[in-house]
């Protein structure tokens, strides 16, 4: 009798317990149905209010010298060997500079067999200390600044100073968290293809710290993959090398010959990136060739265990608890040499990723179709399918070519039938999510790229000894501020490379990834060039006018809903005075946009929404509004800003 009433009451408690804990998870996925207005199609609504400031860890700031890399730290990255008297570069060294162990570098050769002949293969040796503690200690900045969303260049492990020859997804990078020592013990004890052994090491658990904190200050996170390549340290990759045809990985990677054990000489060869050795690529359905214009393609992922590992990392760092509520992890991704993964892919990508988190933001890479000359056009990827955004390089190049005549001047009326052409075939959802950036990572730093007057990112290294490489002049500060200008009241979402608010210049890879320049840090002045050639010598030091500039816009942006929300059209388009002037507005408000991109002062009429109430955003204070007209005398090659509203 005792053990019957037991028993019942057991069952009764665990029927309580199911009850209530589908209860609990029902409630829980519909808070997080209310609280999510995005449809699947659609970018989410904080996409087109963001602020984005890009970071490249390794460079930003080094909050902790106990991690800091070590040789053994980098093995695996070209040029594959460290020279025996390596060491940390320090973070105030001119940047052209040789280190000492350069010299020793001349007498040796990369892991290609290649010589040391110019500064860009050197520098891939330098480290400098970045590290995820460096950007907590640095959140008080990243807050007066304004931004509102973090793009992080790739934090899994990998032993370059880039982290895209991954050594491993599912980590965060040893060197950027406390214990690197300790985290390799950890990671030694998983099993890489089963996520149930997945642990989270000292840098995972630093790195789920800091969304917690950037998501208290309103900011939100996305994170770089590329799941086009890994590294030679990854895993599946060091089995398939050591295994050849019996590895269990052999579908994973494009392989184009296997080594025939019977001979002397290793005929095993396969795909990298661009060629890039250090990179093997994954093998899909359908292979993007290199010797022509891109083209976006239908495929897949070849290998089913090779996709299935991929979408446990992307889950993995979503929701990184589990518990279906996505509050603690990132808020999207940015997604490496996109154009390069097929369709199909993606779009089962998409599934995945919104499945977890419906406000995830996606972002493609869609760069090139035919470099150096034409643009890849991204409307197959913003159907609504596969992303909800690309970086927007096409905006940056036809602005530069406006208001830097680069490598040609052009009209007013040919750059507005630009930016209308860019947009005419998107919806519009997706223009007012893309990511509007004027340098990243991948390109000169906005300063050099407007100093210069070459192509688009075209010989912009300083290889090329035409190319400027000192510090731009005040002409170049002025087309900067018109630039920025456009940047922030344009439809689509304003973008920072971490650092151009600094005032840094730097010219292509490797150039434009500099160590930032600090408040407080007492740099070498830059006098060296890599070529041997004369050079201004600059002194290097953190600009407080540009910054506070920035700060400004930022400010504008987010006190004018209209200029994330509302329409554009363009009231002013003068060929011959060189003069363009558009309108942001909704019922309640108006910003008016005005450039003279002459060298000579014009005085320039707009039409206004409203009688009267406008104020000075930027520019001239001296203005008039009669009759629903706005007149005012801007300076040669200036803007200015007007606004109603808002505030």
């Amino acid at each position: 009798m005792k053990a019957s009433w037991i028993s019942r009451s057991v069952g009764l408690f665990i029927v309580i317990l199911l009850v209530a804990a589908y209860c609990n998870k029902s409630q829980k996925e519909t808070t997080q149905e209310e609280s999510s207005s995005t449809a699947f199609g659609d970018p989410p609504q904080w996409a087109q209010e963001a602020i984005w400031y890009q970071i490249f860890v390794e460079r930003f700031y080094n909050g902790d010298p106990t991690n800091d890399p070590t040789p053994a730290d980098m093995e695996g990255a070209y040029p594959f060997i460290v020279p025996p008297d390596w060491q940390l570069t320090p973070w105030t060294h001119d940047w052209y500079a040789p280190d000492p162990y350069f010299a020793t570098l001349d007498t040796m050769v990369d892991g290609y067999g290649n010589p040391f002949t110019n500064f860009a293969q050197k520098a891939q040796l330098r480290r400098y200390g970045g590290d995820l503690q460096g950007v907590l200690d640095k959140l008080d900045y990243l807050k007066d600044l304004g931004i509102t969303a973090i793009y992080f260049n790739p934090l899994n492990d990998a032993p370059s100073l880039h982290k895209y020859d991954a050594r491993n997804w599912r980590h965060i990078d040893r060197n950027f968290g406390p214990d690197p020592k300790g985290d390799v013990a950890l990671m030694d004890q998983e099993d890489p293809t089963d996520p149930s052994t997945w642990q989270w090491t000292a840098a995972d658990q630093l790195f789920l710290d800091l969304i917690d904190s950037l998501h208290t200050h309103d900011i939100k996170v996305i994170l770089d993959y590329s799941w086009n390549h890994t590294g030679t340290p990854f895993f599946a990759w060091q089995d398939l090398v050591e295994q050849q045809q019996a590895s269990p990985y052999k579908d994973w990677y494009w392989i184009e010959s296997w080594d025939d054990p019977s001979t002397d000489s290793n005929e095993f060869a396969y795909r990298g990136w661009l060629g890039n050795k250090s990179l093997p690529e994954i093998k899909e359905t359908a292979k993007q060739e290199h010797d022509g214009p891109l083209k976006p393609f239908e495929g897949d992922i070849y290998s089913q265990a090779a996709k299935d590992h991929i979408f446990a990392v992307t889950r993995r760092w979503l929701d990184p608890n589990g518990d279906g509520d996505p509050s603690d992890g990132v808020d999207g991704y940015r997604l490496d040499v996109a154009a390069e993964v097929p369709l199909g892919f993606w779009r089962e990508y998409r599934e995945v990723v919104r499945e977890v988190n419906p406000d995830a933001y996606l972002l493609g890479e869609l760069w090139w179709e035919d470099y150096p000359h034409k643009l890849l056009d991204p409307e197959p990827y913003l159907r609504g399918d596969i992303f909800d955004a690309p970086m927007n390089y096409r905006w940056y190049r036809a602005a530069r070519v406006f208001f830097n005549a680069s490598p040609e001047p052009i009209s007013p009326s040919a750059f507005v039938d630009s930016l209308n052409s860019y947009r005419s075939n998107i919806r519009e959802a997706n223009n007012r999510a893309m990511m509007n950036l004027t340098a990243s990572h991948d390109v000169p730093r906005v300063s050099t790229s407007l100093f210069n007057k070459n192509l688009y990112k075209y010989q912009a290294s300083a290889s090329n000894p035409d190319y400027k490489i000192h510090k731009p002049d005040a002409a170049t500060y002025a087309t900067l501020r018109m630039l920025l200008v456009q940047q922030f009241t344009y439809i689509g979402s304003p973008h920072i490379w971490a650092g151009d608010e600094m005032g840094m210049w730097g010219a292509d890879d490797p150039s434009t990834r500099k160590p930032l320049i600090w408040p407080g840090y007492d740099f070498e002045p830059e006098q060296v060039h890599p070529l041997g050639i004369d050079r201004p010598v600059d002194t290097v030091a953190f600009n407080d006018s540009l910054f506070a500039f920035y700060q400004g816009l930022i400010k504008m942006r987010k006190a004018y809903p209209v200029l994330h929300s509302s329409n554009l059209a363009f009231v002013l388009v003068d060929d011959e005075n060189e003069l363009l002037g558009y309108s942001r507005a909704d019922e309640e408000s108006e910003v008016l946009v005005v450039f003279n991109n002459g060298s000579s002062p014009q005085t320039v009429t707009l039409p206004t929404k409203f009688e009267n109430g406008y104020t000075t955003l930027i520019g001239p204070e001296d203005f008039s509004v009669d009759q629903q007209q706005l007149t005012v005398t801007l300076p040669e090659r200036s803007a200015a800003v007007y606004a109603v509203g808002g505030g």
